[in-house]
């Protein structure tokens, strides 16, 4: 009852081909695979930019190309 067997696995097969097609799931395998290559250079670029304080937006580079530090600004106290 717990196990599938080869013919399970050759019905939910014939379903997926009727449903997609065999054009179609290829374009949605390669769209996936972009998307999660997209996902990962996403990852790295803010893992960039939290080990690298000159590469994020607050603290990025000026017109000649020098990293400005990040400073905050507070009013004086009273």
């Amino acid at each position: 009852m717990g196990s599938l067997s080869i013919w399970h696995l050759l019905i939910v097969l014939a379903v997926v081909m009727v449903l997609f097609g065999a054009g179609r799931i290829p374009r949605v395998m390669g769209d996936l695979a972009k998307g999660i290559k997209s996902f990962k250079a996403g990852m790295k670029d803010e893992e960039v930019a939290a080990d690298d304080p000159a590469k994020r937006v607050e603290g990025g580079p000026t017109i000649d190309g020098k990293a400005t530090p990040h400073t905050e600004t507070t009013a004086p106290k009273a």
